[in-house]
Formats: C-alpha cells, sequence, structure tokens
C-alpha cells in the first residue's frame, strides 16, 4: 500500500476531532487512485505476526515526512479521509496455508497426548476400585468375613484416592502455555512408568485373584492399598522431576535481540533447550522493550544517503569492469568516513532537541486537560445530574486538548504505530476511574515499556522456530548457543554455567580489635 494510502486511513481515525472542506475530499479521492508500492502491502501482510485491527494513532509514513515538518503543522494542516485495501499475493497465500497446516498438526499432536493421558489417568483412579469390587460381584459367597479391618481399609482406600486426585488436579491438569517441537521427556518417562506399574498389578490380579477365586477379601483389600500406596509414591517422584528439579539455579543465560542488540540475563536450572526456549520467550515479553523497527531505519537510510552522494565515472571506457568501480566507490566512501562522524553527531543532538521539546509541550497539554477533571462526591451527584459524565465520556472529552501534542511526540520517538487512537482513549479512561494523575498517564508514552504493555496483536508471535545443534530434549550444558526466530527478528541465547564457588571462613578475635592514637610532634595550624 502506498504512502499516500497508508496516511489516509492513518487520519481516518481523527475525521470526527477535525473539520475538512470538499476540496480535501476530492484530494482524498485522487489520492485513492495512486499506484499502491509492493513493500508497502507487504510490510502490513505476516504468517507469525497478526495484523493489527486497529488503525493505528499514525501512518508509518509520518515518521518518514518528520524531518521536512516544523512544528508548527499542526495549525495548517487539514485532515483528509479516506478508504485504504488490502492486497495478498500468491506467495503469501501459499505461506498462510502452510502456516494453517502446521497448526492443525500441531493440535492434533496436544489433544493426542492430552487423550492418552486422561485415558491412563482414568484406569489408575479406577484400577483400585475394580480390585476391591470384582470379588464382590463375582464370588460374594465363598469371601470370608472381614469385619472392621475391611471397613478401616476402605476408609483408607476411600482418602488416599482424594488425596492422589487433588495432587494430580493441581500438577498435570494446567493451561498449556506452548506447544513444544518434542515431547516432555520426563513426563513420558512417568506416563510409561505408570502403565508398567499398573499393568503389573493387574497381571498378578488375574493370575493370583481372578483365576483361583481367592476367598481371603482382607488380603484383596490389602492389596488395593498397597497399590494406591505405590501411586502416591509416583505422584512424589513426578513432584520432584517436575517441579523441584528445575528450581536450583545452574546456569546464566544471556539473551540478545539481533537487530538493536537488547541483552538480558537470566538465572535457570536443570532444563531442557526447548524448556529453556519457552522461559526465555516468556521473560522476553516481560522484560525487554518493544521491538520497534522505524528506529533501526536512520543508520541505513544515512548509509544509503552516503553512497548515492558518489559518482564514478568510467574514463577507460566501456571496456573497464564494474569491480573497479566498486573498489573506487569503496575507496571514496572510506575518505569521506571522518566527516561522517560529524553529521551523525548533529543528527542526534538535532533528535533529541526536538524530543525534549515536543515531551514538553505533551506534558503540559495533558496537565492542563486533567485540570478540566473533577470527581463528583456523593453529596453532589444529586445537584447537577445533567454535567456528569462516566469515564469513558469524560476522557473524549479531553482527548482533543492532548491529542496533537500526543501525535507529534509518538512520530518524534516514532511509536505511532503501537498506540491506536481506541488504546488511548480506553488508558484515559482508566487512569480517570482509577484518580490517577498526568504523570501515571503519560509513563506508558514517555518510556517505551515491556512488550506485554501494548496491544497483543501488535506484538504477539504465535510462532517461534527454535534453532539448535543439539536436541531440544537434552539438557542445558555450559557453551550451549541456541536461537529463536521470529518474522522480523531473533533472539540468540548464550548458555553458561554459574561456576562453582569456594568459601574459607577466617575468625576474628573482637579481643583484637585494640587501637593506639600516634600523636606527633608538630602538627598543622
Amino acid at each position: 500500500m502506498s504512502a499516500a494510502m497508508d496516511t489516509e486511513s492513518t487520519y481516518s481515525g481523527y475525521s470526527h476531532y477535525s473539520g475538512h472542506s470538499k476540496k480535501a475530499h476530492r484530494q482524498g479521492r485522487d489520492r485513492h487512485k495512486s499506484p499502491r508500492s509492493k513493500d508497502g502491502s507487504r510490510s502490513e501482510k505476516s504468517v507469525t505476526i497478526q495484523t493489527p485491527p486497529a488503525e493505528p494513532l499514525l501512518g508509518n509514513d509520518a515518521s518518514r515526512a518528520e524531518e521536512g515538518q516544523d512544528d508548527n503543522w499542526g495549525e495548517t494542516t487539514t485532515a483528509i479521509t479516506g478508504t485504504s485495501e488490502h492486497s495478498i499475493s500468491q506467495e503469501d497465500i501459499a505461506r498462510i496455508s502452510k502456516d494453517l497446516e502446521d497448526s492443525v498438526g500441531l493440535d492434533c499432536k496436544r489433544y493426542l497426548g492430552l487423550t492418552v493421558a486422561a485415558v491412563l489417568g482414568l484406569l489408575v483412579f479406577l484400577t483400585p476400585i475394580a480390585f476391591i469390587l470384582l470379588p464382590q460381584i463375582l464370588w460374594r459367597d465363598d469371601l470370608e468375613p472381614c469385619g472392621t479391618v475391611c471397613e478401616g481399609l476402605f476408609i483408607s482406600v476411600a482418602f488416599k484416592l482424594l488425596i492422589l486426585l487433588i495432587g494430580t488436579w493441581a500438577l498435570f491438569f494446567r493451561q498449556p502455555k506452548a506447544d513444544l517441537p518434542r515431547v516432555f521427556v520426563f513426563r513420558a518417562l512417568l506416563l510409561v512408568l505408570i502403565f508398567l506399574f499398573v499393568f503389573s498389578y493387574w497381571l498378578f490380579y488375574g493370575v493370583r485373584i481372578l483365576d483361583s477365586k481367592d476367598t481371603n477379601y482382607q488380603g484383596i483389600v490389602q492389596y488395593a492399598v498397597s497399590l494406591v500406596d505405590a501411586l502416591l509414591f509416583i505422584h512424589y517422584l513426578a513432584i520432584v522431576l517436575l517441579e523441584l528439579r528445575q528450581l536450583q539455579p545452574m546456569f546464566t543465560v544471556k539473551v540478545v535481540r539481533s537487530t538493536d542488540g537488547e541483552a538480558r540475563y537470566y538465572s535457570l536450572g536443570h532444563l531442557s533447550i526447548q524448556r529453556a526456549a519457552l522461559m526465555v520467550l516468556e521473560n522476553y515479553y516481560r522484560d525487554f522493550t518493544v521491538y520497534n523497527p522505524a528506529l533501526l531505519t536512520a543508520s541505513k537510510s544515512r548509509a544509503a544517503k552516503h553512497m548515492a552522494g558518489l559518482k564514478v565515472y568510467n574514463v577507460d571506457g566501456p571496456g573497464n569492469n564494474a569491480s573497479g568501480q566498486s573498489r573506487a566507490m569503496i575507496a571514496a566512501a572510506a575518505r569521506r568516513r571522518d566527516s561522517s562522524h560529524n553529521e551523525l553527531y548533529y543528527e542526534e543532538a538535532d533528535h533529541e532537541r526536538r524530543v525534549r521539546k515536543r515531551r514538553a509541550r505533551l506534558v503540559v497539554a495533558v496537565e492542563e486537560a486533567f485540570t478540566h477533571i473533577k470527581r463528583l462526591q456523593a453529596e453532589e451527584q444529586q445537584k447537577a445530574p445533567g454535567e456528569m459524565m462516566d469515564p469513558r465520556e469524560a476522557a473524549q472529552a479531553i482527548f482533543p486538548s492532548m491529542a496533537r501534542a500526543l501525535q507529534k511526540y509518538l512520530r518524534t520517538t516514532r511509536q505511532q504505530q503501537y498506540h491506536s487512537m481506541e488504546s488511548i482513549l480506553q488508558h484515559l479512561s482508566f487512569c480517570i476511574t482509577n484518580n490517577m494523575t498526568p504523570k501515571a498517564f503519560l509513563e506508558r508514552y514517555l518510556n517505551p515499556g515491556p512488550t506485554l504493555q501494548y496491544d497483543r496483536d501488535r506484538w504477539f508471535s504465535k510462532q517461534w522456530t527454535l534453532v539448535s545443534e543439539e536436541a531440544v530434549t537434552s539438557g542445558l550444558q555450559d557453551g550451549v548457543v541456541f536461537v529463536l526466530k521470529c518474522l522480523d527478528f531473533s533472539l540468540v541465547v548464550n548458555v553458561k554455567k554459574i561456576p562453582f564457588i569456594k568459601l574459607s571462613e577466617e575468625f576474628i578475635d573482637p579481643k583484637s580489635h585494640k587501637f593506639v592514637l600516634r600523636l606527633q610532634s608538630e602538627t598543622s595550624v
């Protein structure tokens, strides 16, 4: 989609806050007919990151035109409304269909594992009850009377099964956080162990009790109690392997974002590579600032501008090869390298100056807007019922007074694609409802926050790719490096083992703290 179309779709969200003439409508229809750019259309579509449904506060092209605008552009700017359309190519259709097929395969694998675990769990809980009831059903008249001892064992089995049921629900019945590429090894081993254990008990029960029709009912009930006790011990083993083993920190991982180099450090225990990758992603959404590709285009555009200013003339005729021209351009770029740092310095200084100025304007505008709101007390609500507003209406009333200052600040800091007008209104109404100050309202926009702070559709990637030279089911080791890739960037994870620390003790006698005052014959005056 072209830059004109992005601007039109952006300003359409502000059409009810600014008037426009018929000439502006004609300009919008003429600009709507402009040809679409392939780069623009491709930037709005992706497979692993969902396209945001809401219109952003400003168009993406606003940051490109920022350098050519003065500080008073808002007084002479007319908002142009228009419509936008989306296009899609055959390549994108094929990619989307492949992504759908992969998601269907992951869902089948997940539901198959849940089904197997549910069937095995049902078998485990019904087995002790079946051991007790089958003799009563098949040869009840031949059983020896058990009396009070069996009744006590019945109570013991009932309470142990209840404890086992609660523990199993707390440990295994959880909402899955992610779809891992491989099975969880310890969980699979526990399922196999439980299956073999229950199968062995059934085999012994069928051979020694069902075939011979044992009449010792007390021994049969004790056999069922021993099964429940063994299942409780297996549950304790599951707690140790699945929960307690990974609590002690053993490794330190360094996570670096490949695009801007932002890094964080985390401590992990004994985990497999795929589970360590899952924990890294959970911490990434919480700790890393949101990925903003607009901040990375300045250096690329500056390098392209320097290379575009070089001209190479072929004085030897058309027979000269292209390698000589490339060497000449590289040499010329190296000679201009000494002066490029001055341009970078002044560009950054000018950008910081504009950010500080527009930040000050935004703070003043928000503070003035908040002064027009007053929370009514219970006795005051009955005096002027016609002037009362709910938080949403109050936010819509004061938003136009701060909209232009916020708009210009977000464009200068290149944050406009992460804040739609609807999200700003919701945040403003939230602050009004909870009686928050203007500084609390501005905290989200003055400092780029973590990824989870923004709308889910604007940052969430539904698919990550784990790249590792080692098997993803193997445990973490010193020096292991793996990469987590998404559509726009990747996270490089380097694992280091926490070194063994040896502490020694040194005792100091409290009586040894004795001092002497040393006086000099000549003192300074």
